[in-house]
């Protein structure tokens, strides 16, 4: 529940990430295995899952929830304001739909990419007369969370996204600290990433196969995050929120956009590796899908990719974006991903 008072809908994340990891130079990115989308079948259900299709006749308080289709792997949220509605994918697969609430006029919730900071089952609002936030899920140190609440069917938070209470016990037991939420005013749905590939050169792949099995610095709980920001021509390496490594970002073609997207490691075998990728917008529509291309433009120092090489694991996250993250955005637990317009 952000303050009274704020006039910009400051996007506060600490940023996900790491799903690069570079060969000879490049950071690791990935070649988008066309736009296959995930397919899987849940009770009751008799074709595929799309965002659409379940989350179109849910009346104010309803959900969907069928864990069975992806039973485990790393999770991410997709909030959607103008729809009001939660999506929950685990190893790319939709396993969620829900109605939500968010912030109403003057307490708008802020969009952009957020990672989920700490959790408790019970948990009292400081600033709002104590009022409960079951199954709480910060995302930002100044009070936006996840949590159960009412449900009008329409924004009505205090900057909050409120969650039917079962399923924000659902989701609360799916989730763990690190847990990338986007919040968005569009967003693509997440595509399948396989490998490299060609591409990226032998350097790449051998690298990210190196890391299959092999347990990544900073600890099992330790959120990695990686930003490559282009106004900036900077690369930021995060972990619990602490800048850890950043260096140049040699673009190509710098004066084309890289876009607004989000890729997750999925992990991987003797195989290869596996990824999700999706595109956001913070308002309204303009969401891209991800585009492979774009990511080989960019090139990372040494120091950024020995950081990011030591802490790739699954679930970590790689977030690009047009837009800056100079220091005066930055707080020791925080970083300013995406800016709304002013409301």
């Amino acid at each position: 529940m952000p303050r009274r008072g704020l006039s910009r809908r400051t996007v506060v994340a600490q940023l996900l990430v790491g799903a690069a990891v570079l060969g000879g130079g490049n950071l690791l990115f990935l070649a988008t295995a066309g736009a296959a989308r995930r397919k899987a079948k849940g009770r009751g259900s008799s074709g595929p899952a799309t965002p659409a299709e379940e989350g179109k006749n849910l009346k104010p308080g309803g959900f969907t929830w069928h864990p069975e289709r992806a039973p485990s792997g790393p999770v991410a949220i997709i909030v959607s304001v103008p729809k009001q509605r939660v999506y929950v994918y685990r190893n790319g697969i939709l396993i969620g739909v829900s109605t939500c609430s968010t912030g109403k006029k003057g307490f708008e919730t802020p969009t952009g990419v957020f990672t989920v900071l700490e959790k408790a089952e019970e948990h009292y609002s400081k600033e709002f007369d104590d009022a409960p936030m079951p199954f709480m899920e910060r995302l930002t140190w100044q009070g936006v969370a996840l949590h159960a609440g009412k449900l009008p069917g329409y924004p009505a938070s205090h900057g909050c996204v409120r969650l039917p209470p079962k399923f924000a016990k659902d989701l609360y037991e799916a989730t763990h600290v690190g847990t990338p939420v986007i919040i968005a005013g569009d967003h693509t749905d997440p595509e399948a990433v396989k490998d490299p590939g060609p591409v990226l050169g032998s350097s790449a792949k051998a690298e990210i196969d190196a890391k299959v099995g092999k347990k990544a610095a900073g600890g099992a709980n330790a959120v990695t995050s990686i930003l490559v920001s282009r106004a900036d021509n900077r690369i930021y390496v995060l972990q619990g929120g602490a800048i850890v490594a950043e260096g140049d970002a040699n673009i190509k073609d710098p004066s084309k956009p890289i876009g607004s997207n989000v890729f997750i490691w999925q992990g991987g075998d003797k195989n290869g590796s596996s990824w999700a990728g999706m595109g956001f917008h913070p308002d309204g529509e303009g969401a891209v899908a991800p585009n492979s291309a774009v990511l080989e433009r960019i090139e990372g120092s040494e120091q950024v990719m020995d950081a990011t090489k030591q802490r790739l694991k699954p679930g970590t996250v790689l977030v690009t974006t047009d837009l800056p993250a100079t220091p005066d955005t930055r707080t020791d637990k925080s970083m300013v991903v995406m800016d709304g317009p002013a409301k």
